[in-house]
């Protein structure tokens, strides 16, 4: 398959083209992408998260700001797929605009992160983002970034 064409990319392939790594990789993998128009991102939830220890002993609940977080690494695989080497690059989260938590993540969820670039102009771009678990939406947002120059690259 032409990497340009491929759709469907596993860990190994996310995590060449962003910088994120453990324990702050929060999606999994991608599916369905459009490129440069949408895509559909996989996180599962495991006790194993180091948040949980913290946030709630007895109660865990991923954090709404990390939520966010595996939005934003989606909406930055998205956008680095559509410049001229993107290993050059980054993505900046710049504004989360609209923001609801609908309902709790908890251990042995997977989210749905569906995520889609609605402008781009020069290096701002802005996404529409949902979080569904199973059939339920769990969060949405709009999503501002900034593409930047990779240090060091």
């Amino acid at each position: 398959m032409d990497y340009r064409t491929k759709t469907e990319f596993n860990i190994q392939d996310i995590i060449k083209l962003i910088p994120h790594r453990y324990p702050f990789i929060l999606i999994d993998r991608i599916e369905n992408m459009i490129p440069g128009e949408s895509l559909t991102a996989i996180k599962n939830v495991t006790i194993n998260e180091p948040f949980f220890q913290g946030h709630f002993p007895g109660q865990p609940v991923m954090p709404g700001v990390l939520i966010l977080e595996s939005m934003a690494q989606a909406a930055s695989f998205l956008a680095l797929k559509t410049v001229d080497n993107p290993l050059s690059k980054n993505m900046l989260f710049s504004g989360v605009d609209n923001a609801k938590f609908r309902k709790p993540i908890m251990p042995g969820d997977t989210i749905v992160i569906k995520m889609r670039l609605v402008k781009r102009k020069l290096n701002l771009c802005k996404f529409e983002g949902e979080a569904y678990v199973g059939e339920s939406l769990v969060t949405k947002a709009a999503i501002s970034a900034t593409i930047v120059d990779r240090e060091g690259a």
